[in-house]
């Protein structure tokens, strides 16, 4: 779990994003169908900070760290997948 902790003001930005599920101070929970539109553009070769700014996403808020577990995830996700 990355260390930075959202403020109210930046969970109340994160929340309007129709790509977050939920969001709390120590954590983001991103749609399905942003997980799949990642996984898609990763694999037309985006990189994670562009997929984010294109889904309007503060990168500077969610930070690198958020920001590369997603990009792993997705990496472990498209090899199963074959």
């Amino acid at each position: 779990m990355s260390k930075k902790i959202f403020t109210s003001k930046e969970i109340d930005a994160l929340a309007a994003n129709p790509y977050v599920k939920s969001v709390s101070p120590k954590g983001i929970t991103y749609t399905d169908e942003f997980k799949e539109l990642f996984i898609a553009q990763t694999l037309e070769g985006k990189f994670p900070v562009e997929i984010f700014r294109g889904c309007g996403f503060d990168v500077e808020v969610l930070g690198e760290r958020r920001m590369s577990l997603v990009k792993i995830v997705g990496h472990e996700l498209t090899e199963k997948m074959g």
